[in-house]
């Protein structure tokens, strides 16, 4: 059991970040074992023709099929939307010592040809591994990106709006069967066991789809302590928009603004529901303010964009059409 013990200011920074590189790492994972992580089946399927021929070795190397894996290679987010570009940054601008530390932690025994570049020439192996990083990412993650992010900022909504109405210690308990909070302190059960004094840097919660149906907790320093979990809602993240009760819904709200509704299972901003409708920003933008003044939809600002996803009233409607 890791048991990350607060002290009286680490409750006030707990905190939320999504991280494309988590998602990368775990992907890694999930496309080399498809079997064990079910649920990303049919994104694995998709994927492998995507990936064949791409050189990932280094990249294999340094996520392993089990056990550790080197915190270098997933630093935890420093905003709470961590740009690709600047978390590859990072990964590059490791210390060679922290590298060498890692890759041996990884590799007690007998290490791939692989990993040991990275023991040899710190440097070049990095600047190696980000560039099969970015050549991953568009293979495998990037066309899903909106799509995973989304989930997590779905997710990070839910549990914000539990730490509002009922405070840190259950909205805990609501993030993963294997976490919760005791004595003062949060339990996370593992197969290993460790005490962490987190002595004011608070604790990170990262919401990684890939990581399912695992749980990572980062203890070492120097990384920022952290708990990364599968988000909520994965059971139809891979599935084809919802249609069921459209038909039902057109008549009353018009096809388009039917069409809208139903794809708002996840968050997502005005310019990718108008790509996946093939219809303009604008004219969405004006079936959107109608949904919302009409409380079936609320929108919620992420930066430069706007988030729309459907209110209770909109998921009542949706469940009263589909019958």
């Amino acid at each position: 059991m890791i048991r990350y013990v607060f002290g009286p200011e680490d409750l006030g920074r707990v905190r939320f970040a999504s991280s494309p590189l988590f998602e990368l790492a775990a992907s890694v994972q999930a496309l080399r074992n498809p079997d064990a992580h079910g649920i990303h089946a049919p994104w694995a399927r998709a994927t492998r023709r995507r990936v064949h021929g791409l050189e990932i070795d280094l990249l294999e190397a340094v996520v392993p099929e089990r056990g550790y894996h080197p915190d270098f290679v997933t630093p935890p987010p420093e905003s709470p939307r961590a740009a690709l570009e600047e978390e590859l940054a990072r990964v590059r601008s490791t210390p060679a010592e922290q590298v060498r530390t890692e890759v041996g932690w990884a590799y007690p025994g007998r290490m791939p040809a692989a990993a040991r570049t990275l023991l040899d020439d710190p440097a070049a192996g990095l600047e190696r591994l980000v560039e099969q990083m970015e050549a991953y990412w568009q293979a495998a993650i990037a066309p899903y990106w909106e799509r995973l992010a989304a989930a997590a900022d779905a997710d990070v909504a839910h549990h914000a709006r539990g730490l509002a109405a009922s405070g840190p210690l259950t909205m805990f308990a609501d993030l993963h069967q294997r976490v919760r909070w005791r004595a003062g302190a949060v339990e996370v059960d593992h197969v290993y066991d460790a005490e962490v004094e987190l002595a004011g840097r608070g604790l990170l919660l990262v919401p990684a789809a890939f990581v399912w149906p695992e749980l990572w907790a980062m203890l070492d320093p120097p990384w920022q302590p952290a708990i990364v979990y599968a988000p909520r809602g994965l059971g139809t993240l891979w599935e084809p928009a919802r249609r069921s009760g459209t038909n039902a819904l057109d008549g009353l709200l018009g096809r388009r603004r039917a069409r809208i509704l139903a794809e708002l299972d996840l968050p997502v901003s005005t310019r990718e529901l108008a790509a996946r409708m093939r219809a303009s920003p604008a004219g969405v933008s004006e079936h959107l303010s109608v949904l919302r003044r009409a409380g079936l939809v609320a929108g919620r600002r992420e930066g430069r964009a706007v988030l729309y996803a459907r209110t209770e009233a909109g998921e009542a409607l949706m469940r009263a059409a589909a019958g």
